[in-house]
This record gives C-alpha cells, sequence and structure tokens, in this order.
C-alpha cells in the first residue's frame, strides 16, 4: 500500500521526483478504480432453462430453472453437471436450499402438483420428493432454511391468509402456522416466485417476507416464524404486478428489499429500500428498472434484474452500474444472486451463468 507521508514528502520535492510521485499516485489511484470495479466471469450452460433458482455452499455452486432445470458445480464453477429432477410432472424450480456439497433441497413453482420440494444428499445424482402441494389453487413461492433441520415456506394465500408452513425435520414433515398469527392479507396484495429471495431467514430466530401487487409490504418474524408482523415499503406500488420480489441481508445485518415490476422491467422507480433507524428508507440505486434479487460477500453487494445489475462497495449504501457488458441491452442482469465469502453467483435467462469474484 502506498504510504501517504512519502507521497507528501515526494511532492514537495523539486524536479523529477514530483513528477514521479505524481506518476506513482495516479498508477495506485487507478488501481484502486479497477479493483472496485470488476466485471462479470460469463458461463452458459448447455441448456437453455430460465434459471430462477441459486444456491453456494464453499466452493459448490447450483442453479436451478424451468423444465425440472438443477445444474451442479464442485469446483467453484469451472465444470459443471446436469444433475435435473426425473419426474412426471414438468415444474420450475425456483428456490433452492443448499446444507453442503451433497445435500439441497430444491422448491417447484406452479399452480397445484407443480409446487413441490425435493431433496437430493448426493450432490443431485439421486432425488427424493419431499413435499408435494395439496391444495389446487396453491402456489409455492420460496423456502429459507437457519439449519438443515428447521426451515419455512411461503406459499401464496389459500383462504385470505399466505401459507407459511414449517419444518424442524429438515422437510420430512411440515405444518402450517397458525392463522391467528398472521396478519390478514391486504386489498391487491401478491407474493413473487422471482428468484428464490422472497423469503430469508436470520440470526436468532428472525425471518422476512415481501409482497407485492398496491400494497408493497414486508412481513417480519423474530419467533422462528410463528406469529408474523407486516410493515409497509416505500418501493414502487402503482400496478398489480409491482413491489416487492426479494430480501437480503448484508455483513452489518441490515435488511434490504428490493423489486419493481417485471410488465416495466426498465422503468425508472424506486426499486430498492433498507429497514434502518427502526423503519423503511428508500435506497438510490439509480432507480433503474426491476431487481428481483440482491447478495452481498463482505463490504460487496450486488442487486440484479433481468435488464440490468448494480453494485456497492460499502454495503448497500452507494451503488453504480454493474451490467454484463457481453449480454443484449434487454438482457443485461440476471434473475438470481447468491454468495459465498468470495464468490456471488449470478444465474438468468436462456441458460445464463456468470460469476462476480471478490478477491
Amino acid at each position: 500500500m502506498l504510504n501517504r507521508n512519502v507521497v507528501l514528502k515526494n511532492i514537495a520535492a523539486p524536479g523529477w521526483a514530483l513528477m514521479n510521485a505524481f506518476i506513482l499516485l495516479v498508477l495506485v489511484l487507478s488501481q484502486a478504480v479497477h479493483a472496485q470495479s470488476g466485471t462479470w466471469q460469463r458461463i452458459d450452460l448447455n441448456n437453455k432453462a430460465s434459471l430462477r433458482g441459486s444456491a453456494v455452499y464453499q466452493n459448490s455452486l447450483w442453479v436451478t430453472g424451468s423444465n425440472n432445470t438443477v445444474f451442479v458445480s464442485q469446483d467453484a464453477g469451472k465444470t459443471w453437471h446436469d444433475r435435473s429432477v426425473s419426474a412426471e410432472i414438468t415444474t420450475d424450480f425456483r428456490d433452492i436450499a443448499l446444507f453442503d456439497h451433497n445435500h439441497a433441497i430444491v422448491m417447484g413453482a406452479g399452480t397445484g402438483p407443480q409446487s413441490v420440494l425435493y431433496q437430493t444428499l448426493d450432490a443431485g445424482k439421486t432425488w427424493q420428493r419431499l413435499l408435494l402441494n395439496a391444495a389446487k389453487s396453491g402456489f409455492f413461492n420460496a423456502i429459507a432454511f437457519w439449519d438443515k433441520n428447521t426451515g419455512l415456506l411461503l406459499g401464496d394465500p389459500v383462504d385470505g391468509y399466505y401459507v407459511i408452513k414449517k419444518t424442524q425435520d429438515g422437510g420430512k414433515t411440515w405444518r402450517r402456522i397458525a392463522l391467528d398469527k398472521l396478519p390478514t392479507i391486504a386489498d391487491n396484495e401478491a407474493a413473487f416466485a422471482a428468484s428464490g429471495n422472497t423469503l430469508i431467514t436470520g440470526a436468532n430466530g428472525q425471518a422476512w417476507l415481501t409482497t407485492g401487487g398496491f400494497a408493497a409490504s414486508v412481513y417480519y418474524s423474530n419467533d422462528w416464524g410463528e406469529s408474523w408482523r407486516r410493515q409497509a415499503v416505500p418501493l414502487f406500488r402503482a400496478t398489480a404486478t409491482a413491489g416487492g420480489y426479494a430480501l437480503a441481508l448484508n455483513q452489518r445485518q441490515q435488511v434490504f428489499v428490493l423489486g419493481g415490476d417485471y410488465q416495466q422491467r426498465a422503468q425508472q422507480y424506486q426499486n430498492i429500500a433498507v429497514y434502518a433507524q427502526q423503519q423503511w428508507q428508500p435506497v438510490d440505486a439509480g432507480l433503474r428498472g426491476l431487481r428481483t434479487a440482491m447478495a452481498c460477500n463482505n463490504s460487496v453487494c450486488i442487486i440484479s434484474g433481468r435488464t440490468g445489475s448494480d453494485i456497492s462497495f460499502d454495503q448497500g449504501q452507494h451503488w453504480q452500474a454493474f451490467d454484463d457488458a457481453s449480454a443484449a441491452k434487454t438482457q443485461a442482469g440476471f434473475y438470481t444472486l447468491a454468495s459465498s465469502e468470495h464468490v456471488i453467483l449470478a444465474a438468468g435467462e436462456q441458460g445464463k451463468v456468470a460469476l462476480y469474484v471478490n478477491e
């Protein structure tokens, strides 16, 4: 690292010393900017699925999507293996919970039996069905776990309340959270299964879920999902397809909610907010359209939607554009993001996968 005192001393010197100091300072600043900009490391899978689910565990990377698609890399993205689920019903795997290199649960989204959970204990070589949606009008949106045993599932309303189910045995059995522990849904409120981030868990039994429509909200639980309360959030909410699409935590454990409108993906509107000082506050990320996922490692955070991505180097306070330069303008982003200590994994349409490596 450049010593600031040396620079000041050299600047005070005459002639070549002053010029050398100036050149050195420019080089250092240039390297700092380059280190903070980075690029997407693009990967295209041999599969044109729409990828909506992603997960990372150390060097184990997983993406999931349409047509029962699951792809797994066990070497940090160098090679990928097709571990798609063979089943009679074709579904769209829009979420995944990954517990170690071999153990994962994937969630299918869709009406009736298309909403389903499968588990693998051998990195996707074999799969076992854990749960099949029993309600004809039911629709799974997301799953989230605190550990390999305890987790939650979010589904569309069936009888005036969101379906929130809880497991304490790794998904073998599920029970629905009591209706009197949930707020009644607001008029024109809806939940979206855009990226598997509609529901997240945090430390000490905390959990959050987000909804959209004309009543963009975040529901919060601090008792392992047993009871919930709703708060309005400052996101775009002018249409039935607007509102909250995803949640995330930065390294400070601050909660972010993001969204927009999938029928107006590239329009300018408020698309991200943070919970700070006991209230939800809008964040200026450039108003660059729908954002359906967010992931952080260290001080770096990325938000993304199909049309573009944005990056922050200070835990989500300030943002700048970070689009995939190798893609068309309307496809410069991703549907889903996941992170580990050193990498952020992104996936999107037509089998597009990318990595951001934070050295």
